[in-house]
């Protein structure tokens, strides 16, 4: 099965013609530009900073998020993740960001950004660490809240026109918006397609200027070329009360950011490729490690910090386009209009109707993908428990639902966000779900063929200890066999002192699950090639498969994630009555 071979154009890895990728990349710049520009601004006129300071702000925030836009997709070491991930400033940090302003100016909270980015790099290193909690669920429900969360504020933007203005400017534009992305994206085929987005924002910009909607004085008086007068104030290093009572929130704001790049990141992934792969976590931990990058930029400029934008795939889904090149333009494009103010009052002069119309689309393409993240993975009772009370409680915290008095006074603002509330409880009822599942036994051995005697003897022992007869001893057998050969592909030392081996295995709802943790070697992703299995008819290398199709037919799922420093594969395996009950 291939759900995206006919949607898909051009994939993370090809490269389309240089006009497509510059103009979807000034597609995503537009939309990213001035979400960043709104957000600084915010946080600067609510704390009381004057326009000299916001203009620095501004510039320094653009800056960053075009910068760290153009090193996701370039991949350098252990940063970057080689897909489309715009990067720009972060809602999440809105009121802990004014509240430093207040408290201690923007020395204090340049200080404060500082540390939370030092937290996001400890976030990225030890990712495998945290993989059981920030799982595909987690990931999904903070992705479906995120449109949730941000909502009220596009929709508001419906009616931020002038009060002179015609009272049927707002609506008609945004319904002509939202109708020719919509057709375009709908009924086209081909290259139409490609362009729906950009499409519908022309169509609706055309007809807010024809009502007088459009702000071309801002344009006008904007100079083509500038830079804003430096108001660098350093770091407050004085770290008082005041720091030590506003960290919490910042680092608690750092890893709600985190969890997004990490969900953003994860959906890029998803729809960057015609066959479905399993998500590189390598590529998850350059994104974060990126974003962390950024933010420490942001915070010796004192300014809001970055996170990771979805709008990325989003427009991949919609246009079919997700090359690397796409990513590269934007940030090129971000980066350019850091320094030229006319550009900037271009895209900023948009009307809000248009803006509003043309992001909801992009919302709500967002969602689905978040519900396509949790599917994929797999739905059973307990993720779907998960799923469903924490997008309940993200909607009900948003919407001041749920004992407003009480968690506003215990919580601050950051319970009032639907994502942040959302994603914490997800994050919680998976980690009572880990602490309340069956102790593991283990195994720790030297990575090679020498492990396999050690390894039989643990499988016969744990089946054994489990109740389960000598038929699922063997099949245990073949399959923790067979792992252990896949894992030692060619090009890994064998028997190497240095290349460690854990195993755990435990007893969860009638099935043994198995845990190979192992220093990490130059082959693929094993979920990848047996997957690949089902779309072969050749049989040419058929002698190099006999350990994927024995895993195949032996294991109920298999989930292999691949880290920097290590490769962790998880196995289900059914007792051999089960498998036969379900594949009858």
């Amino acid at each position: 099965m291939k759900p995206q071979d006919h949607a898909l154009r051009f994939q993370a890895d090809e490269t389309p013609p240089a006009p497509l990728a510059f103009g979807l990349g000034l597609q995503l710049t537009t939309l990213s530009v001035s979400v960043t520009v709104l957000i600084t601004t915010i946080v600067f006129r609510a704390a009381g900073q004057d326009d000299a300071y916001l203009a620095w702000a501004v510039f320094a925030a653009v800056l960053a998020g075009g910068a760290c836009t153009m090193l996701q997709p370039l991949r350098f070491g252990r940063l970057g993740m080689g897909h489309v991930l715009m990067m720009g400033s972060a809602t999440v940090f809105i009121p802990v960001c004014i509240e430093a302003l207040v408290q201690g100016g923007p020395g204090m909270l340049a200080t404060l950004i500082v540390v939370s980015a030092l937290f996001q790099f400890l976030i990225s290193e030890y990712l495998p660490r945290l993989r059981r909690i920030l799982t595909p669920a987690v990931s999904g429900t903070v992705l479906m809240l995120l449109p949730i969360s941000v909502i009220t504020p596009v929709f508001n933007l419906l009616e931020d026109v002038p009060p002179d203005s015609p009272v049927l400017g707002a609506p008609i534009s945004a319904i002509v918006t939202v109708l020719v992305f919509c057709g375009f994206a709908l009924m086209s085929t081909g290259k139409w397609r490609l362009w729906a987005p950009v499409l519908g924002a022309l169509a609706g910009s055309l007809v807010a200027a024809a009502f007088g909607l459009y702000d071309t004085g801002r344009v006008a008086q904007a100079s083509w070329i500038g830079l804003p007068p430096n108001q660098w104030q350093g770091l407050n290093l004085d770290l008082g009360a005041s720091f030590w009572t506003l960290l919490p929130g910042f680092l608690l704001a750092a890893m709600i950011g985190s969890i997004r790049t990490f969900s953003s990141a994860a959906a890029a992934q998803r729809v960057s490729w015609r066959r479905p792969r399993a998500i590189d976590f390598r590529a998850i931990q350059g994104a974060v490690a990126t974003d962390a990058v950024g933010n420490l930029f942001c915070g010796f400029c004192g300014t809001v910090p970055n996170t990771a934008y979805s709008t990325g795939a989003s427009l991949a889904q919609i246009t079919g386009v997700a090359s690397r090149n796409v990513g590269i333009a934007a940030g090129a494009v971000f980066l350019a209009i850091a320094f030229l103010p006319k550009a900037l009052a271009l895209l900023l002069a948009i009307p809000s109707p248009v803006f509003a119309a043309y992001l909801a689309v992009m919302l709500a393409v967002l969602f689905m993908i978040g519900v396509q993240m949790i599917v994929q993975d797999g739905i059973d009772h307990r993720k779907s428990l998960i799923v469903g009370v924490s997008f309940i409680a993200g909607v009900g915290f948003q919407n001041d639902l749920i004992f407003p008095d009480f968690f506003s006074g215990f919580a601050g603002s950051f319970i009032n966000n639907g994502m942040t509330a959302g994603g914490l409880v997800a994050i919680l009822m998976t980690l009572i779900v880990r602490m309340s599942s069956p102790s593991s036994t283990r195994l720790k051995a030297q990575l090679g063929l020498s492990a396999l005697p050690e390894l039989r003897q643990f499988l016969h022992r744990f089946a054994a200890d489990s109740g389960w007869d000598q038929t699922m001893s063997e099949r245990l057998d073949a399959v923790g066999e067979e792992t252990l050969l896949t894992l030692l592909e060619e090009g890994r030392k064998m028997d190497s002192p240095d290349n460690q081996l854990a195993v755990s295995a435990r007893r969860e709802q009638g099935q043994a699950v198995l845990e190979f943790i192992a220093a990490p070697g130059k082959g693929g992703n094993l979920q990848d090639q047996i997957a690949l299995l089902e779309m072969q008819v050749e049989e040419a290398r058929f002698e190099e498969q006999v350990s994927l199709r024995i895993l195949r037919h032996l294991t109920t799922s298999i989930h292999h994630h691949r880290y920097h420093g290590m490769d962790i594969v998880t196995i289900r395996v059914d007792p051999p009555e089960q498998a036969s009950a379900a594949h009858r």
